[in-house]
């Protein structure tokens, strides 16, 4: 090459009398050869400045010393010495390296070198330091930093730091665009955030992440951990100042209280303990020993409530047999009862010695459950856990084998999940099934059944009383029907078998046998049998006979309006703050899923 040509190319200026020195004693201060050019418009790399040129006839580069300065569009760079290939742009450059654009983004190292053909430089720090990226507020620190400066974008692959004011992100494969300020991380992800109150740590082995707006991006299993519980998610997006998420792909969050929310997709605000579940949602209490199903539903944390629909079903396994209870929305809520102490008359105070917490919980309408041993419909149900009391609303009805009780209001009184006693306050029916057309009965105004290990003990029937019995002989046949009416009742049963029946003060009635019995005295005038629409199984109780609407026509069906809670949060999470344009909704702004006045009758339980 002739060294005209060589100069040119490495655009510098030189006096003619230099040319006639000897390669190997050449030595200049370099000056731009346009000064007047405009560096920021050119792909191509500058010299700027340097203390000494020193070049070989036999080298392809020359070597630089001394306050060496490049060009490259907006980026400069800053070394003390360098080799430099001004044919390509190339170089290797030595101590106090230093890459600068503007006066946000720095990269600090000991060594560096860039091929200009593909843009690439790779950033190298001494044994004990770091390459150290500065871009704002974010710092990047790495052994070995590779720059593609023709794509704008920085990686390692030796293991990295990325901090900014919200979060600490470590990972042994990172990349990171300062001008787009995203960050993505592979291989043991480690986010880390700390604030007066909580630690937040996510773990996992994809992270895409923004600096700008401190959202992490998750497409691998990954594990959140904070004050507030557990998340386990293959596929989800977090906002760390925000403290809200949204999870997809069956994501699990489980708190400290023992809840387990499943769904297909969930968003969860970790401030207001709040989770909204969509698509085959699963609320599991490990300390209750129940779970809500359904289409979409949600758990409030800080109140202890949640809320279910679609499908919606509520699985009670506490005891042997595991109850299946279906119905159009199911509720449940704390209840929080504060037990006061004597004031405090000098301080002017009140204590209080404890408080209590209990559960309530509601299903509407079209209620249908099914256990082994118990199977029941009604349109309103509601349990509370305080006094254990589970009642029926609205034409309910009870089976247990071949027995069956009604009426207008069941209340059943569990132990440990086990029915204890069954009270039917006004117009209560039981009937038990024995063969063909024929079939106990007893018929009263408040009726009240015993139970002892699942069977019923004992009846008592308080009021016009009315009953047909079918009496067993010695021989465990039926030969007679006694129609009977009284004021009191009471009857002890053993199995299948009526061992004694009691009626007071007056009793009227016949015993007729069977032969001459006439089908007129075979039923009370309240008699109905509702074998038709008894749940056989538990996928049964999804399925709403037409008989059951027409039993619960008195109490019609109504939707419940409810306005996702997430969709505000949503917005604020994905989008820039100057872009969220959010307009209130008026017919859906209410804060909870509740029901509108004209449904209120349906958990205002008396």
């Amino acid at each position: 090459m002739k060294r005209s040509t060589f100069f040119a190319i490495a655009g510098l200026t030189m006096l003619p009398a230099l040319l006639a020195q000897t390669p190997a004693a050449l030595r200049t201060r370099v000056r731009p050869q346009i000064p007047e050019a405009d560096r920021s418009a050119s792909g191509k790399v500058f010299l700027e400045h340097a203390d000494l040129l020193t070049k070989n006839e036999e080298d392809s580069f020359m070597v630089l010393v001394g306050n060496v300065m490049f060009t490259k569009g907006g980026m400069t760079m800053l070394c003390d010495s360098a080799h430099y290939v001004a044919e390509t742009g190339s170089m290797d450059a030595f101590r106090n390296v230093r890459m600068e654009q503007g006066d946000t983004l720095e990269v600090t190292a000991d060594e560096l070198n860039y091929d200009g053909i593909s843009q690439l430089a790779v950033l190298y720090a001494d044994p004990g330091r770091e390459v150290r990226l500065v871009n704002g507020d974010v710092c990047l620190t790495t052994d070995i930093f590779y720059y593609n400066l023709a794509i704008d974008i920085g990686y390692y692959e030796t293991g990295g730091t990325l901090t900014d004011p919200s979060n600490t992100l470590k990972s042994i494969k990172g990349e990171y665009s300062p001008s787009t300020k995203e960050a993505s991380f592979y291989s043991m992800v480690h986010l880390n955030s700390r604030n007066a109150t909580d630690t937040l740590d996510i773990y996992s082995d994809t992270l895409l992440y923004s600096t700008a707006t401190h959202v992490a991006e998750l497409y691998s299993p990954s594990t959140i951990v904070n004050a507030r519980g557990t998340i386990y998610t293959r596929y989800g997006v977090y906002g760390t100042d925000s403290n809200v998420t949204v999870l997809f792909d069956r994501s699990i969050v489980v708190t400290p209280q023992g809840h387990t929310l499943t769904a297909d997709s969930i968003f969860y605000d970790r401030a207001r303990g709040f989770g909204e579940a969509f698509g085959n949602m699963e609320l599991t209490d490990t300390a209750q020993h129940t779970q809500i199903s359904g289409d979409y539903g949600y758990y409030d944390e800080l109140a202890d409530s949640s809320f279910v629909t679609g499908h919606a079903m509520l699985t009670e396994f506490s005891g042997p047999d595991t109850l299946y209870l279906h119905s159009r929305y199911i509720q449940t809520w704390r209840n929080i009862d504060t037990v006061h102490v004597e004031a405090d008359t000098v301080a002017g105070t009140a204590a209080f010695l404890r408080m209590d917490t209990t559960y309530t919980a509601v299903a509407y309408p079209r209620v249908r459950f099914f256990r082994r041993d118990m199977q029941g419909i009604c349109d309103s149900m509601q349990f509370t856990q305080e006094d254990t009391m589970l009642r029926m609303f609205v034409n309910p009805v009870v089976w247990s084998e071949d027995r069956q009780i009604f009426g207008e209001l069941i209340e059943i009184k569990l132990n440990d999940s086990t029915m204890e006693r069954a009270t039917l306050p006004r117009n209560g029916f039981a009937a038990q099934h024995i063969e063909g057309d024929h079939y106990n009965q007893l018929s009263g105004k408040e009726m009240v059944a015993f139970f002892e290990d699942g069977q019923m003990r004992r009846l008592d029937i308080n009021g016009n009383v009315e009953i047909i019995l079918y009496p067993e002989e010695a021989d465990s046949t039926i030969n007679k029907i006694v129609n009977a009416e009284s004021s009191f009742l009471q009857a002890w049963f053993k199995g299948q078998t009526t061992e004694r029946v009691k009626m007071w003060p007056a009793t009227t009635g016949t015993a007729t046998p069977l032969f001459l019995a006439k089908p007129s005295i075979y039923f009370l005038p309240k008699f109905k049998w509702f074998d038709g629409i008894r749940p056989v199984d538990r996928y049964d109780i999804f399925v709403i006979p037409e008989r059951m609407e027409q039993l619960m026509q008195n109490r019609p069906v109504r939707d419940i309006r409810y306005a996702p809670r997430s969709m505000d949060a949503l917005l604020r999470l994905m989008l820039p703050r100057d872009e969220i344009q959010v307009e209130p909704d008026s017919e859906n702004d209410s804060e909870n899923p509740t029901l509108d006045e004209t449904d209120s009758a349906a958990v205002s339980f008396n």
